[in-house]
């Protein structure tokens, strides 16, 4: 199910939908205990589509207005500099760490770990 296509729908619509995807989920899970799925991914689908129908849910019951959709370039933007300070992070460590155990190889004395 899109956001859009949630977004249309009225409080008591998006009820009435959260129950039938629940409804599938349990048979989903049901069948998938005694024989294999046509399309497995479907459980993890229909897991999404409630979790977005109750977030709509949600919002629509405190009156708060939805958040911006994301773009790309902004996504990517964020993802790019987490991962530097990530990586610059490990680095410094590991660095100190192969320090510590040389400079204990040089004094001739064990380091734990």
């Amino acid at each position: 199910m899109k956001r859009e296509d949630i977004r249309s729908l009225s409080a008591d619509e998006l009820r009435a939908r959260v129950n039938e995807l629940r409804e599938e989920q349990f048979r989903l899970r049901f069948r998938s205990a005694t024989e294999t799925l046509e399309s497995p991914l479907r459980l993890r689908e229909v897991r999404r589509d409630i979790a977005r129908a109750l977030t709509v849910l949600g919002e629509k019951d405190r009156g708060v207005e939805p958040a911006p959709k994301a773009t790309a370039k902004t996504a990517k933007g964020a993802k790019t500099a987490t991962k530097k300070t990530a990586t610059k992070g490990t680095a410094k460590t590991a660095t100190t760490k192969s320090a510590s155990k040389r400079a204990a190889k040089t004094a001739g004395t064990k380091t734990a770990r």
